[in-house]
């Protein structure tokens, strides 16, 4: 009888003691569920969406399509934060500014000498920084075109010798820019030869009249991540990334 009710009593203990831990495991469950939760209203509430009438353009691929030439991590990153920073300071800079009412950025930078002075330079960066990277994510697609055709290679062709000549070039150019910036491939202003420039942080050729054609971004964070201080290696990658066929379709509409 002693030993039924000693065995009872350590089974009563032991239920108790895995209702316990069971418990105990439910709770913990929970607070990682709430917890994991808050984190994820944490970060809705960091990146809200854009308040004003210019809203951060969707990558049109997933982020990690350019894989392995751009990492995933750095596609995040530049889209989700550095652009959509431009995007948002853009719109804190034409608020109560009723003579921009209406006026894309392309507009405001073609003629930013009537953008009142006290707004000019954030127009000027962060505008740039709107309309350089919509771009640029529209240029770079998966599986597209890895040579220029048609009027494009012939317009190529004829300012730079050949395709390879002209990446050459361009890398030369992207690689010299100091600091941050961009290598623009362009249709000066007034002249129909195609030409290579560089830029400062997010100046826009439209700044001088040109009309852009492709462009690449050599400020650190678009690289940095994957090729460190190595500007010359993502230089020579980024080709791979680049859809021609895109780049063909924006000079098409200079023609």
């Amino acid at each position: 009888m002693f030993k039924t009710r000693v065995n009872r009593r350590d089974f009563l203990a032991g239920t108790a003691a895995a209702m316990g831990v069971a418990l105990a495991g439910s709770s913990l469950k929970s607070a990682m569920a709430a917890e994991t939760d808050a984190k994820t209203s944490e970060t809705a509430a960091a990146a809200p969406e854009a308040a004003g009438p210019f809203k951060l353009s969707p990558l049109p691929y997933a982020y990690d399509a350019l894989e392995p030439h751009i990492d995933v991590q750095t596609m995040h990153i530049h889209h989700d934060k550095h652009h959509a920073a431009y995007v948002a300071n853009l719109n804190k800079a034409v608020a109560g500014q009723a003579v921009l009412n209406g006026k894309s950025a392309e507009e405001l930078l073609k003629n930013l000498s009537e953008v009142p002075e006290a707004v000019r330079t954030a127009i000027q960066n962060n505008a740039g920084g709107d309309v350089n990277h919509t771009m640029f994510w529209e240029i770079m697609t998966p599986g597209g075109a890895k040579q220029p055709t048609g009027s494009l290679a012939d317009a190529i062709n004829g300012a730079f010798g050949n395709v390879d000549n002209f990446k050459k070039a361009f890398e030369e150019a992207g690689a010299k820019r100091f600091g941050s910036g961009w290598a623009w491939l362009v249709q000066p202003k007034g002249a129909k030869k195609l030409e290579i420039i560089s830029t400062a942080n997010q100046d826009s050729p439209l700044l001088q009249g040109h009309s852009p054609i492709l462009g690449n971004d050599v400020w650190e964070h678009a690289y940095y991540l994957k090729y460190q201080n190595k500007r010359g290696d993502y230089l020579k990658a980024w080709w791979n990334v680049l859809n021609w066929d895109k780049v063909a379709e924006r000079f098409s509409k200079l023609s």
